[in-house]
């Protein structure tokens, strides 16, 4: 009887994809299962509750944002309605630094609000370059959100009342049903190519397009998990933001950590010597 044959070094195991990038390099993905998120939401919370500091910074900021935004738009809820759902395309650059404490906690070294903060020097281009593409990805969307909102809607929408109203509880139209077809065919790609983008280009030296198509392999290898971890990600998001923002300086940091354990998870360690991973 033949031998099964042995597969050569560098070759995905079991349960593992290999994602060929331009210069050759091969980054694996793995596939986890459907239920995993719950795993990296707890491993994100034990992060911070091991560094909180750094974190409560990043949520308070968050928070603090999202009620300028409230306060700036709160009679213009066709546009307020975009721009939240616009932060959440964005919110993986906003978690950068809290990415870096995490890292720092996994290799055992000290981390600090210092630590954060460090990640956000933009000496990295990459980083600089990506973050730009989700902003500009976002101010698409809350651009589109508005005016179809605005054309459409059978009434003024000025309040959040409003936007119930002739919006959401609107029989006599399809514009709600339109609005989340509309934004889930833009969210959808922007998810899965941001999932692990972002923490792949704090922690290895590949480009950009390079982390955008591991993070979609990386989403397509796991749609089970990856729907639940885009569905708790917004749940906590409007769980945060319905308690007058106050939720989100525990659920930014909470879910920024998540992410981080995410990608380790999902994305299997470089090879011993690999040039360039920090």
């Amino acid at each position: 009887m033949p031998l099964p044959e042995t597969p050569p070094p560098g070759a995905p195991g079991p349960g593992a994809l290999a994602a060929a990038t331009a210069d050759g390099t091969r980054l694996q993905v793995k596939a986890v299962p459907a239920g995993r998120p719950w795993h990296w939401l707890a491993l994100g919370w034990a992060d911070l509750m091991r560094c909180p500091w750094p974190g409560l910074v990043h949520g308070l900021a968050a928070a603090l944002f999202g009620a300028l935004l409230m306060a700036a738009a709160g009679q213009r809820f066709w546009a307020l309605a975009g721009s939240f759902s616009g932060f959440l395309l964005v919110a993986p650059v906003v978690a950068t630094g809290l990415y870096a404490v995490s890292r720092a906690l996994e290799l055992g070294r000290p981390a600090t609000l210092g630590t954060a903060l460090a990640a956000w020097r933009p000496k990295d281009h990459r980083l600089v370059l990506f973050g730009g593409l989700l902003a500009l990805a976002g101010t698409g969307w809350v651009l589109t959100s508005a005016s179809l909102i605005t054309g459409f809607a059978a009434a003024p929408v000025n309040s959040p009342a409003d936007f119930l109203r002739v919006v959401v509880l609107n029989e006599q139209s399809l514009l709600f049903e339109a609005w989340l077809l509309l934004g889930s065919v833009l969210a959808a790609p922007m998810f899965a190519s941001s999932v692990v983008a972002i923490p792949l280009l704090l922690d290895r030296p590949h480009s950009v397009l390079q982390a955008v198509r591991t993070s979609v392999a990386a989403a397509l290898a796991s749609p089970a998990a990856m729907a639940l971890w885009a569905t708790l990600i917004l749940t906590l998001t409007l769980i945060g933001m319905a308690t007058f923002m106050l939720g989100l300086v525990l659920v930014v940091p909470w879910l920024a950590h998540a992410s981080w354990h995410a990608y380790r998870d999902l994305v299997l360690p470089a090879p011993t010597g690999e040039a360039g991973t920090r």
